[in-house]
């Protein structure tokens, strides 16, 4: 009589379920977050003019090295939030397709803080014009994504997907 190898796959567990549409979809509009934050790089880079007046309008008593050394920062935090921000697109995207409910919550949390950044960044007299378009589109495609995440056949697929 046969017997299976022990700890070797058990055919009578079932294969994990498909990604619904719903969660499908919510990979898809993080995939665009990835680009759009990719994007927010080459914008926060034209507007370095900008950057450069508010360090001297913020610390006027800074001599130009010293501003030009703040720029610097200040450009090294631009790329460095940029592509932060793609890779944990990237990441929740990938962990919510495959089903992993940590990531759905992770996802919220984040969406959450970034609702709290667009709060403050819209309520002061930070950014220009185009930093809070584009601050506002970053948050949408978040806030998509998160819709598409809390739906009922999305929720039917974490908790199936919880076991594996």
């Amino acid at each position: 009589m046969y017997q299976p190898y022990p700890g070797g796959a058990d055919p009578r567990e079932p294969a994990p379920a498909s990604a619904p549409p719903s969660v499908l979809r919510a990979a898809k509009v993080m995939y665009v977050g990835v680009a759009v934050s990719l994007v927010g790089i080459v914008i926060d880079m034209t507007t370095l003019s900008s950057t450069r007046a508010a360090i001297i309008k913020h610390s006027p008593t800074l001599t130009t090295a010293q501003v030009n050394s703040a720029e610097h920062v200040e450009i090294g935090l631009f790329i460095a939030s940029g592509l932060i921000g793609a890779a944990l697109w990237l990441w929740m995207a990938q962990s919510c397709r495959a089903g992993k409910n940590w990531a759905r919550v992770v996802s919220t949390v984040l969406f959450a803080i970034d609702t709290l950044a667009v709060l403050i960044t819209n309520a002061g007299t930070t950014g220009g014009g185009l930093s809070r378009a584009y601050g506002l589109i970053v948050w949408l495609v978040g806030l998509i994504a998160i819709i598409l995440l809390w739906q009922r056949a999305s929720s039917g697929y974490f908790r199936s997907a919880r076991r594996y």
